[in-house]
């Protein structure tokens, strides 16, 4: 094993089906790493094989942390998963170890490094009307609604991401102010910051073509692993829709309206692995705008020596004063 360097925290970040996972493990070969999971879908028990969790085997010789946190029934959001990090680094750090942050869950890494915005509160009751709305006038009529009360979060916001769009409606409702306000007074100093520690980012962004490849060849996979028994055992519960939060993963919702009858099982695979593409479409839009990072090509042996090499000395360089 390598010494661990001082004062370092370490993000790994790309698309679905990346191979970010996989990495990862090869890392903690030769490094001794905390493993934390940037994945709001993994952090969801009893939904392994659609979120692609490593297995119970991988899970045991490689212990990920935010991983199995919370019930499908509850909502978790990015200021949650910073407190859960936080945690995880700072346990990470008086182990010595190297906190290794992996996964695809871009808003999440945005709030690690640079901290929140402080947004209101939603009512449930405000929640429920927007939901409703949602599933009632569709979301390009709520999309409308937003790029009029609020033109700035409308570019930065996607008309297909229910999630973010839904948010932004709330926060106006429940203040009487655009979202995008808030966000100009975010505070800035993420975690790394309060530690006062460098952090060394690395994206992996295999070609296009290939990630493609590989979702539609993952998602074969899940088929053949018993996907779609893992959502009818969602649905048995009876306390979850295809609206709840957690079936908002990708694959996850165009299962369960498979499974309930909406659509047949080939449209569920095109529009599965759809949703799929257009994830990854949107996680690589984000990086392409992510500063500060080094860029690997896959998972390769050049890839874990040029993180190694990374993390050999000089070119670790804290961020935050």
């Amino acid at each position: 094993m390598r010494e661990v360097p001082k004062n370092t925290i370490v993000t790994l970040m790309g698309p679905t089906a990346s191979g970010k996972t996989e990495l990862a493990m090869r890392l903690a070969d030769v490094i001794p790493i905390s493993i934390i999971s940037v994945d709001s879908a993994m952090i969801y028990r009893g939904m392994n094989i659609g979120t692609a969790k490593p297995s119970a085997a991988a899970l045991d010789r490689y212990p990920h942390q935010l991983i199995d946190l919370k019930d499908p029934g509850d909502s978790y959001s990015a200021g949650a998963f910073v407190e859960d990090a936080r945690a995880c680094v700072r346990a990470a750090l008086a182990a010595g170890r190297l906190p290794l942050l992996v996964g695809g869950t871009m808003l999440y890494f945005k709030a690690f490094k640079t901290g929140l915005a402080e947004l209101p509160v939603t009512p449930p009751e405000i929640r429920d009307v927007f939901e409703q709305r949602a599933r009632e006038e569709g979301l390009a009529q709520l999309y409308g609604e937003l790029q009029r009360i609020d033109p700035v979060a409308a570019l930065r916001i996607h008309p297909n991401n229910p999630q973010r769009l839904l948010r932004a409606l709330e926060v106006y409702a429940t203040s009487g102010r655009p979202i995008s306000e808030f966000w100009a007074r975010q505070r800035h100093g993420g975690v790394a910051g309060e530690f006062d520690c460098g952090l060394v980012e690395f994206s992996i962004e295999p070609p296009r073509d290939l990630i493609h490849r590989r979702i539609e060849r993952r998602f074969t996979e899940m088929l053949d692993a018993g996907l779609l028994d893992e959502v009818r055992a969602l649905m048995a519960r009876g306390d979850l829709s295809v609206d709840s939060p957690s079936m908002r993963a990708v694959g996850y919702r165009q299962v369960w309206r498979h499974l309930s009858g909406v659509i047949d099982h080939a449209t569920m695979v095109a529009r599965a692995l759809a949703a799929t593409r257009q994830l990854a479409k949107r996680q690589l839009t984000w990086l392409r705008g992510w500063a500060d990072k080094t860029l690997l090509n896959d998972v390769t042996e050049v890839s874990i020596a040029a993180i190694l090499q990374s993390l050999g000395g000089d070119r670790i360089v804290p961020q935050y004063p």
